[in-house]
């Protein structure tokens, strides 16, 4: 299955987590922060490593050297253990936080082992999560959507030989940029964002623009079949033109800019007000 990272919250911490080999892997550090409420979570995980390989401890020997996503929102190896390895770093750690964490990561872990099963549980908790933020049923529909295709479009990436979280991120820079004339990172600027993910902000119209240009390009490449990077950026390239064309002739109509600062809390902020009022 595909690796994929995510982030969990525990008591206000944020919890990296990423799924591998069949199973849920956490980032130690994010763990001992969560537990100790430590200044420098990683100057006590390297002292706690000492004391578990005195010990001749397993613990340190079962953890894996995983890419999540740093402050910086760069992927860069991290110490991750299982839940089986969690639960004995907890067993080394006195904090009175240890028996809801144990229970917090076994409903964590449960829900993931019900979604694989099933993933139509995943789709109906993503649905819920939106849906209890305020978002519309019509939004939620093509956020959905917009996953579906994302998946097709970096599936095919990989069947061009893309396999480097760098190069999946490059080629989204560049399909944005030909059909927004903004980068990510300017898009994101533009709605005030940091961190937040970049469709969760966007207008409807916004959302099937950009769903538009991954689903193009997911065909234009299939048709072509590149290999490698640089004609995988050349067809990225192109399927954003067209729809930017597209997008130009939508503004030329309607006489003003589809892309908007507008974030999700102004959208949705203006949603109530309209249902207020």
């Amino acid at each position: 299955m595909q690796e994929k990272n995510e982030i969990a919250i525990f008591e206000n911490k944020k919890i990296r987590r990423i799924w591998h080999e069949e199973d849920w892997w956490f980032s130690v550090v994010d763990v001992v922060g969560a537990l100790t409420d430590s200044e420098d979570p990683r100057k006590y995980w390297n002292k706690l490593i000492q004391r578990l390989r005195e010990e001749n401890s397993e613990v340190v020997t079962n953890c894996h050297q995983l890419k999540l996503i740093a402050e910086d929102g760069k992927f860069r190896k991290t110490d991750c253990a299982n839940l089986e390895g969690v639960f004995r770093i907890i067993q080394s750690i006195p904090s009175p936080k240890a028996e809801p964490f144990k229970l917090w990561l076994a409903k964590v872990g449960y829900q993931r082992i019900e979604e694989n099963i099933d993933p139509e549980l995943a789709i109906n908790r993503a649905v819920n999560n939106y849906l209890k933020k305020g978002y519309s049923v019509e939004w939620v529909n093509q956020r959905l959507k917009a996953i579906e295709v994302r998946k097709e479009l970096t599936d095919e990436w990989k069947r061009s030989g893309i396999d480097k979280p760098s190069e999946f991120a490059s080629l989204t820079n560049t399909l944005t940029k030909a059909w927004s004339d903004r980068t990510v990172r300017e898009y994101k600027d533009l709605k005030g964002l940091k961190k937040e993910n970049l469709r969760d902000n966007m207008t409807n119209i916004e959302l099937v623009l950009n769903l538009l240009a991954e689903a193009t390009t997911t065909e234009i490449s299939k048709v072509e079949d590149p290999k490698g990077f640089l004609p995988s950026e050349n067809i990225a390239k192109s399927g954003g033109e067209i729809v930017g064309t597209t997008r130009r002739n939508i503004e030329k109509r309607l006489g003003k800019t589809v892309i908007t600062s507008k974030n999700a809390k102004n959208l949705l902020a203006e949603k109530k007000k309209k249902q207020i009022t």
